[in-house]
C-alpha cells in the first residue's frame, strides 16, 4: 500500500495533462480576441467600400 501512494504522489502525468489544457484554453482566447478585432476591421473596410459604391451614379 505504501508503494502505491509514493508512486501516485510522484506520478505528474495529471500535472502535465493539466498544463497543456491551460496552455490550450489560453492560445483560443488569445485566437479568439484577434479574429474578433480583426473581424471588426474588416467590417469597416467593406462599409467603407459599400458607402462609396453607392454613390458612384449609376449609368
Amino acid at each position: 500500500m505504501k508503494s502505491l501512494v509514493t508512486r501516485f504522489v510522484k506520478d505528474e502525468s495529471g500535472a502535465t495533462a493539466i498544463e497543456y489544457g491551460l496552455i490550450a484554453g489560453l492560445v483560443s482566447v488569445v485566437i479568439i480576441t484577434a479574429l474578433t478585432s480583426v473581424g471588426t476591421d474588416l467590417k469597416s473596410v467593406f462599409e467603407t467600400i459599400q458607402t462609396k459604391l453607392a454613390a458612384v451614379p449609376k449609368t
